[in-house]
């Protein structure tokens, strides 16, 4: 998953924050198209989903994009807001992968440039049925899709362009309205 100029590297809430089992943070991501419902994975990924974490806190991506969209692999958002803008991004994170979560459908995970250590704002979600195992262990994947499959089916389906030197492109913008944490 290539994209993105930055994240954070360290810091903001996850260990401990209520959410999901074990106290484990759900965020939901409210598009144009409905709703999908994340819980995060702290302890196998506590990097990647405190540099997650920090962005939806600090409402990032909110009034941002999926920009790209590849029918049974992933679609992928948190680089570009309306109207194909970039968005600035914190410093990249150093990879950090986990056999404890894979690259299944609705696993979301961070994208990055051929640098391993280049992950910043960009996120993944996984739309193939039988999952998209050929990136474990080479992508920072930190969390699993607790409701809204449909509404990922969806975005997946969706027609795409080239634009702005992009491939893949959503014809008509699908925005993330907010992404913020479930109590």
């Amino acid at each position: 998953m290539t994209g993105g100029s930055a994240g954070v590297a360290t810091g903001g809430g996850g260990t401990g924050d209520a959410g999901g089992a074990g106290g484990k943070p759900v965020i939901e991501m409210d598009t144009s198209l409905g709703k999908m419902v994340f819980e995060l994975e702290p302890t196998d990924m506590p990097v990647t989903t405190a540099n997650f974490l920090s962005y939806v806190d600090s409402g990032f991506y909110d009034g941002t994009i999926i920009h790209r969209v590849l029918p049974d692999f992933v679609i992928q958002g948190g680089g570009y807001a309306t109207g194909l803008v970039a968005k600035t991004a914190n410093p990249p994170i150093k990879l950090e992968t986990s056999p404890a979560v894979q690259h299944d459908y609705g696993v979301i995970s961070m994208a990055r440039t051929s640098d391993p250590d280049s992950a910043d704002s960009q996120f993944f979600v996984v739309n193939a049925k039988a999952g998209s195992h050929s990136l474990d262990g080479s992508y920072a994947a930190f969390g699993r899709m607790l409701e809204g499959g449909a509404v990922l089916d969806a975005i997946s389906g969706v027609p795409t362009q080239s634009q702005s030197g992009l491939e893949d492109v959503p014809v008509t913008e699908i925005v993330v309205k907010s992404v913020t944490r479930k109590p």
